[in-house]
């Protein structure tokens, strides 16, 4: 089975022969990661059932416009490859849950990336980002996103129009005063800022929904002031994870002898109520009062 090359080189690949056999199966999931691939075959964006397609780390340097045959993919890597740009073609795919763009030569985003309303999860790590790409804004259904290893510098301070991020990688860029925005993300679960240049941290105790805080390799001389809940990660956080564990544990043990010295009031208070009522010579209640009495 002869395949056209669907790029711009007009040549064509025959693919290998297990990925033959997998196409005829009718299977919904297609790997081609690791082969060396210089375009991507056009019959496989003709895969209108396809649901699941990757092609990590073969080289590929552009994507063919017919991949917007894909009508029914979920999830596409990409990682590893030698991408420029995202096309258009991409963003019009609209079952897209998960896509995987790390390590390729990327410096933004498409104005139609937006299109993707049902994306989930965006992975654009080790790529030339020197600016949050500002489509990202308009998708608030976007939940987690890896943008590790890249130029960042700011955030934009509308960052928080993106509501539905839980997730948010910002390792290895280049940040040296905390970005603000940050502090208005407070439905984050995850943030990491591993290795940038920050050398102190505001405080983050208002972020009751974050989980994991990571701040390992920066130039900061202590842990940040965190909610009670929250795993941190760098230097100094483990003498500070101790430290705030022996002090809730006090707390935990302070509460627990208040309780105790709560209900033993308690009991005492209805072991003398039970002792007047069994008195039957001198205690009387007002239900027995005769209406003279009264």
């Amino acid at each position: 089975m002869r395949m056209g090359s669907g790029g711009s080189s007009g040549r064509e690949e025959r693919l290998p022969s297990a990925v033959e056999e997998q196409l005829s199966g009718g299977d919904q999931m297609l790997e081609l990661s690791g082969r060396h691939l210089k375009v991507l075959p056009a019959p496989v964006c003709a895969l209108g059932t396809l649901q699941k397609l990757y092609i990590s780390g073969t080289g590929i340097k552009e994507l063919p416009e017919e991949i917007e045959g894909l009508q029914e993919l979920r999830i596409l890597a990409l990682d590893f490859n030698k991408l420029e740009e995202v096309p258009e073609a991409l963003c019009r795919l609209p079952h897209l849950t998960r896509l995987y763009l790390g390590s390729n030569r990327l410096f933004g985003l498409p104005a139609d990336f937006s299109q993707l309303t049902n994306l989930r999860c965006l992975w654009i790590e080790s790529n030339y980002l020197y600016h949050f790409p500002r489509v990202l804004l308009q998708m608030p259904g976007l939940q987690s996103l890896q943008m590790g290893d890249n130029r960042l510098r700011t955030l934009p301070n509308s960052l928080s129009r993106m509501r539905g991020l839980r997730g948010l990688w910002l390792y290895g860029n280049r940040f040296e005063e905390f970005p603000k925005p940050l502090l208005r993300m407070t439905q984050l679960h995850i943030l990491d800022l591993d290795r940038n240049k920050l050398a102190e941290f505001p405080d983050l105790s208002h972020l009751q929904r974050l989980k994991l805080f990571s701040y390992d390799h920066n130039p900061v001389e202590a842990p940040p002031k965190v909610a009670d809940t929250v795993f941190v990660v760098g230097e100094g956080a483990q003498e500070f994870m101790e430290a705030r564990e022996e002090r809730l544990h006090r707390l935990r043990e302070q509460e627990a002898e208040e309780q105790e010295e709560n209900e033993s009031e308690v009991l005492q208070a209805n072991m003398k109520n039970d002792e007047v009522l069994d008195d039957g010579e001198g205690s009387y209640s007002a239900m027995e009062c005769s209406a003279d009495e009264t």
